[in-house]
């Protein structure tokens, strides 16, 4: 079997980072935003600009960084340890917020069927598809590519077509009604509405973290990732304002399906419904698209020697079975958690702590791009323009970590700290630096 046919194509990777990005953020995005009101536009703008930002500053270190991945681009200006640490906590942020997805794809066809299941149910229901996810995985990068492929247009489909004829429905009054219902101070307003867009762009780095899985990454992981957050960013920014000017804002704050409210108003309950299905299919995607990425980060991590080395033994399709499995035993553990309601405030600060680790590699790229950039000897004052957009980049990432909160910031920063020292008590002393090999998946 050649490596070309196990491998995704420019395009599936532009489709897996958008789907990563929008699978299930978008579907509740109509209904938090209507929380704060329309001057959520304020913040789209904000933070659009900020995952520009890095979305620019990954495809400059995919495109010149000598290793790979986030955890690759670390280790330009940190070496090894750095290196180490981008992957353990995006490893670990993966782990975690893949078990809330699962959740949300149960809870969304939950609300199709319209039934109430009690949360062991829940619970159940969320471990099987994590574990089906798995198992569609397990044939390698080019099934995940193509299911992606086909997926991300059931939330593309109806996502676009409100985007485009919604205006027909549009009530310029009931926009400006919904600018701010609780009257909230404006930059308070603003703040707290970015806090929500804000995570809608987790996910931006997919295509760094799957490079080797990728024909061609030098010149494919760059289009990948900035074709996927401009297309996202027109998405999510047309498409909610559009359903606030349909929906009343009254009506967008106590739904739990939104984007089936808004064809039910627009059409029928029918159109609602067959809209409802569309994005919990899509949902479901993003689960299955998160779960082959947490694979190919620990998969990659084992094979440079940071992680135990069952995670990478890969099977004929360059899956790494073995540890999709002990990653998927991990998950049900975890997801168990959820299924006492007593339990639930635990399981939330699990998924803000996810948020909160993804930022560390993010922070750690962005600090080696002027690195990547000297050692590929770029022009400097092309590198010079570079590294200050580097630099914005990760004054957005300090800014989402301050707004995630006190608390999980704290509960981070263990987790981070916690990760020095598994490197300088176990895997420091018995590791040995790869420098510049070639590392085959």
């Amino acid at each position: 079997m050649s490596t070309r046919k196990t491998k995704m194509t420019v395009s599936q990777l532009t489709l897996l980072t958008a789907v990563n990005m929008m699978g299930s953020g978008i579907i509740m995005l109509p209904t938090k935003l209507a929380q704060i009101g329309t001057i959520s536009i304020i913040s789209w703008f904000i933070t659009a600009g900020g995952a520009l930002c890095l979305a620019f500053s990954f495809s400059k270190c995919g495109m010149y960084s000598r290793h790979s991945g986030l955890g690759g681009y670390a280790e330009n200006a940190f070496g090894e340890s750095g290196s180490f640490l981008a992957n353990y906590t995006y490893g670990i942020a993966q782990l975690l917020a893949n078990i809330a997805l699962a959740v949300t794809s149960v809870g969304y066809f939950e609300q199709l069927i319209g039934g109430d299941f009690p949360p062991l149910v829940v619970c159940l229901l969320s471990i099987g598809l994590l574990w089906l996810c798995m198992m569609a995985n397990s044939r390698g990068a080019a099934i995940t590519g193509r299911i992606s492929s086909v997926a991300i247009w059931f939330v593309i489909i109806p996502v676009v077509t409100v985007s485009v004829i919604g205006w027909a429905w549009f009530s310029p009054q009931r926009y400006i009604d919904a600018w701010n219902p609780q009257h909230v101070p404006f930059f308070e307003a603003v703040k707290s509405s970015i806090t929500m867009t804000l995570w809608a762009f987790i996910g931006i780095e997919t295509a760094c973290a799957n490079s080797k899985a990728v024909e061609n990454p030098e010149r494919n992981v760059p289009i990948a990732v900035l074709t996927a957050t401009i297309g996202v960013s027109i998405i999510y920014i047309t498409s909610t304002n559009v359903i606030a000017g349909i929906v009343p804002n009254a009506d967008l704050v106590n739904s739990t399906a939104p984007f089936g409210l808004v064809y039910t108003l627009m059409f029928n309950s029918w159109v609602g419904k067959l809209v409802m299905l569309m994005l919990c299919i899509s949902c479901t995607s993003s689960t299955l698209g998160w779960q082959f990425t947490l694979g190919k980060v620990f998969q990659q991590s084992a094979t440079t020697g940071y992680f135990p080395k069952i995670f990478g033994v890969a099977n004929q399709w360059g899956a790494p079975v073995k540890g999709m499995i002990i990653l998927g035993i991990i998950q049900s553990c975890i997801c168990f958690m959820t299924a006492s309601p007593a339990l639930y405030n635990q399981f939330q600060s699990l998924v803000d702590l996810a948020v909160v680790t993804t930022i560390i590699p993010y922070l750690l790229s962005m600090a080696a791009l002027a690195e990547i950039l000297r050692r590929a000897h770029i022009e400097p004052k092309k590198a010079r323009l570079y590294v200050f957009i580097g630099f914005i980049a990760s004054l957005f990432s300090f800014y989402a970590l301050e707004a995630s909160g006190l608390k999980e910031v704290f509960w981070g920063s263990l987790v981070t700290f916690f990760g020095w020292t598994l490197w300088g008590t176990f895997i420091a002393k018995n590791f040995t630096p790869h420098h510049d090999k070639k590392l085959e998946d």
